[in-house]
């Protein structure tokens, strides 16, 4: 249900805010006192889920193309994590948070994929408007809606997520390589 409330956020709270205020209500105030047994999980047990994601090194040379060509970088994960369960996600996949303007947490949210304010925020942080920005994600229902924004898209096939089961052929796409592709050519134009 916290994890529904963060997804349904109208922005009047942090995502992280939305998340505790909604587990306060199931469980009680006193539960509030948990948040240092979640921060613990996430330090400590979290680093097991690693096995079953996988690894894509094609991922770290996409970003260092991008941001060879001069490309500014950020991560627009969907925020329901907190910040310290990002962190390992972004090492993970061979990563550091420096390779990124900022990345997307709950703390630092007020709103979830595939809500258009969620791009809105992340366009705003890093201050260039819609249509100077390309989106790169595996999710066609949560990604591929910041099109309607005027942000370029472009939908990986790798791990492709596709619930509704849309016509992805709308929409540039194709596996790591053809991502390069597509960014150098964007950058060329």
């Amino acid at each position: 249900q916290g994890t529904e409330a963060m997804i349904g956020n109208d922005g009047a709270q942090t995502n992280e805010e939305r998340f505790w205020a909604v587990f306060a209500q199931i469980f009680g105030e006193q539960a509030r006192a948990d948040l240092p047994l979640f921060d613990d999980f996430y330090r400590e047990e979290f680093d097991k889920v690693r096995a079953v994601c996988g690894y894509r090194q094609e991922a770290a040379e996409t970003l260092s193309l991008a941001k060879e060509l001069g490309l500014r970088v950020a991560l627009a994960t969907n925020p329901i994590f907190p910040a310290v369960a990002t962190k390992k996600r972004i090492a993970w996949a061979g990563l550091s948070e420096e390779d990124f303007l900022f990345y997307t947490t709950y703390e630092n949210s007020r709103y979830c994929k595939p809500n258009l304010r969620y791009y809105e925020e992340v366009l705003a942080r890093l201050g260039v408007p819609a249509e100077e920005c390309l989106m790169v994600g595996n999710d066609v229902g949560e990604d591929m809606v910041a099109k309607k924004l005027g942000m370029q898209v472009f939908l990986l096939t790798d791990c492709l997520i596709n619930k509704a089961e849309e016509d992805i052929l709308k929409y540039p796409h194709g596996g790591f390589e053809e991502l390069k592709k597509y960014i150098q050519n964007i950058c060329q134009a």
